[in-house]
């Protein structure tokens, strides 16, 4: 196992696969090396780069020291970025992608930036996360009811039917979510306050001074492609659509896509 050490002592596990220039993947809520699609999107691009995927804080082999803040992801990722020798390319999907933002506005060395679906919920094309969801899913982890937390966070952040939240218990991968509940909070800190129905706040990324790659899907929701849409506006760049994907976004079509963009 690879580790470095962030600025607060905690240790971040990572790998690393490839040759080429270095590219940092960063995941989204729950997942992490093992957990997660960046795993499968690492391999598809080792061929044209050195590909690092990490444990964020709480999730995998990587340790977690409290009080959390966003601050402490930042020391995160920047101790990885360190570890590559240099300048990186950064891809953040979903949660991970409003990280790899505020990566870039606060001047980590990156290169190049591209994000898949930032949760962003700007408007009234669906309901707001309510602003009391991460205290109420920290209570339920507290109290030893970490998939309540989940069901929380698969039905108030994500959008899914109850129905559908109540099946994930079924699913093989159910044990390993329940591990990681602690993090929803993690990455609900990481949004913002940018999923309450409200537009972006003006210059809210104001720092970021590299290009920038904004992509969807073509098929999922509406409100997810409307905050995509406005992030794109404020970066002053255009909205990348990957036609019949979904936020499950398939490796095959993604991993072309990113190359273009990271290796110009």
């Amino acid at each position: 196992m690879n580790t470095v050490v962030s600025a607060d002592g905690t240790t971040i596990a990572y790998s690393r696969v490839g040759q080429g220039p270095a590219l940092v993947l960063v995941d989204g809520a729950m997942c992490y090396r093992g957990q997660g699609p960046n795993d499968a999107l690492a391999a598809a691009l080792a061929d044209r780069f050195t590909v690092y995927t990490y444990d964020r804080r709480g999730r995998g082999e990587s340790t977690d020291t409290g009080p959390y803040s966003v601050d402490r992801e930042i020391e995160d990722l920047a101790a990885v970025i360190k570890e590559t020798g240099g300048e990186v390319s950064l891809y953040g999907i979903s949660s991970g992608a409003a990280l790899a933002l505020e990566a870039a506005h606060r001047g980590l060395a990156v290169r190049r930036l591209a994000v898949y679906e930032p949760p962003f919920v700007v408007d009234g094309t669906r309901p707001p996360v309510p602003a009391d969801y991460p205290e109420r899913a920290t209570a339920a982890v507290e109290n030893g009811r970490p998939g309540d937390a989940i069901k929380m966070f698969m039905t108030e952040a994500v959008g899914l039917p109850g129905w559908m939240a109540t099946m994930m218990r079924l699913m093989p991968a159910w044990p390993k979510l329940k591990r990681v509940a602690h993090t929803l909070r993690y990455d609900a800190e990481i949004m913002d306050g940018n999923q309450a129905g409200r537009p972006l706040p003006e210059g809210r990324w104001s720092g970021i001074a590299v290009p920038v790659l904004v992509a969807d899907g073509g098929k999922s929701p509406q409100w997810m492609r409307n905050g995509v849409a406005a992030l794109a506006a404020q970066l002053g760049t255009t909205v990348r659509t990957l036609d019949g994907q979904t936020h499950m976004v398939k490796t095959k079509v993604l991993a072309p896509v990113l190359v273009g963009f990271f290796a110009q």
